[in-house]
């Protein structure tokens, strides 16, 4: 049975499973999501949005759509992709269960906990009925099928007026308890006005097995709120992630996304910001360093909707070996939207021939008073500068990786968490002397 039908004949018993008021909004966002992605399947690359990235690879596994999650896992076992030396809120899953073990959540000034807790409980359900599902694009059948699914993931509800006193980590960990394994987490993140919250999310497997995990996140950023997320993509070659975040910005709030891709199968992130107010400012950032046959794809949208608002957008790469990264960033500025500041850059360094990156930055602009500029370059390293480097006397090996570092630094000082800046600094460090062979 091919994965699309396994998918939807095992819908059923999924509803039957009892997790959801039958009654309730949720069961017919489900339902109709579940007929959606029926109907559309999955994406290929005759679709012009998946032109550069192919899921054949994936979609021919038989996953275990359900795994079993009881296979022990303690704090020794994760302690190694958490940030220890900062306090902060944890949210733990293993294999799509929620470990209350191995997290801290809270109730006190703000709610940071698990997304089944708030399905259930008529105290959430106005929260649940006015943003669940309101901005996920409903023209992709991988967030349809990730709400046709929706059962666990992370629940954060910052009230107004509200700084939250640490960071919250979000790690979604896979045990390899199936040979192959698909999960599908799902988080809900409601920030209120003048508030403040900074998240870091991961996803990890911690076996040789095959997993894949297709993700939907929703950001709602309320008045003059600022969030700042990062995401860590740092998994084993058996991995894939398909990643899909959405972030509804009111007046002069400020959104930050960070994503960090150092390795997996196939990673697709796909980001997208909508304004809904004036003054409103968005940040996207990111940086990969690929080896080996490692795929990174990073589609991004910022759909300008008003005037006086800004959005900045920042993406590198690094790809080694027959590595392939895509770039594809679409600034949308509608025509009441005037006064609007728009940047966006996407640089990348081919090391070897056999590296591929495909980039195509896209404006499109209805207003006439606007800043708007978009930069593509591709290339090697500098030889210039590695002459320069090595005539003072830096050996060669050496020279190439400090060129590569200060070619991504610029990504990594935007990181606000200084504890997150030094684990990021390691693991590109890591990257460029273990898997690129430099020695930095």
């Amino acid at each position: 049975m091919e994965l699309k039908e396994k998918l939807v004949s095992s819908f059923l018993a999924f509803e039957n499973k009892g997790n959801i008021d039958l009654d309730s909004t949720v069961h017919n966002i489900r339902l109709k999501a579940i007929h959606n992605f029926e109907k559309e399947g999955f994406p290929t690359k005759r679709d012009e949005e998946w032109k550069y990235t192919s899921l054949n690879p994936l979609i021919k596994h038989d996953f275990s759509l359900f795994p079993n999650a009881e296979k022990s896992v303690g704090f020794k076992n994760i302690e190694a992709y958490l940030i220890n030396d900062i306090e902060s809120y944890t949210l733990i899953f293993i294999d799509g269960v929620f470990s209350s073990f191995l997290s801290e959540t809270t109730h006190d000034d703000c709610d940071i906990c698990v997304l089944s807790s708030a399905l259930a409980r008529p105290k959430y359900k106005m929260i649940i009925d006015n943003y669940f599902n309101t901005i996920a694009n409903k023209n992709s059948s991988l967030s349809e099928l990730n709400t046709a699914f929706v059962k666990e993931g992370a629940f954060i509800n910052i009230p107004k007026n509200t700084i939250v006193p640490k960071p919250i980590q979000i790690i979604n960990f896979s045990t390899g308890n199936e040979k192959e394994v698909l999960l599908q987490p799902r988080n809900l993140i409601v920030v209120g006005e003048n508030s403040y919250v900074q998240i870091i999310e991961r996803h990890q497997n911690l076996s040789k097995n095959t997993t894949l995990t297709n993700s939907v996140t929703e950001i709602f950023v309320h008045k003059r709120a600022i969030v700042d997320y990062y995401k860590i993509q740092n998994d084993t070659n058996e991995s894939s992630l398909i990643d899909s975040t959405f972030v509804s910005q009111k007046q002069q709030s400020v959104a930050s996304v960070n994503t960090f891709s150092f390795g997996g199968k196939i990673t697709r992130n796909n980001l997208e910001f909508y304004h809904e107010g004036e003054h409103v400012t968005s940040n996207l950032n990111g940086i990969s360093i690929l080896n080996e046959k490692q795929h990174v794809d990073n589609h991004t949208l910022v759909n300008h909707k008003f005037p006086n608002c800004e959005s900045h957008e920042l993406y590198k790469g690094i790809y080694a070996d027959k590595s392939v990264g895509v770039f594809n960033g679409k600034v949308i500025v509608k025509q009441d939207a005037q006064k609007t500041n728009a940047f966006q850059q996407n640089n990348s360094i081919l090391i070897d021939d056999g590296a591929t990156i495909n980039s195509k930055p896209q404006l499109e602009i209805f207003a006439d008073d606007v800043k708007c500029s978009h930069g593509c370059t591709i290339g090697q390293l500098d030889e210039s500068a590695l002459f320069y480097m090595q005539s003072r006397g830096i050996p060669k090996k050496e020279a190439k990786a400090l060129l590569l570092y200060a070619f991504g630094n610029d990504v990594v000082e935007k990181i606000k968490i200084p504890q997150l800046k030094t684990l990021i600094s390691k693991l590109i460090a890591k990257k460029l002397n273990v898997q690129l062979g430099f020695e930095l």
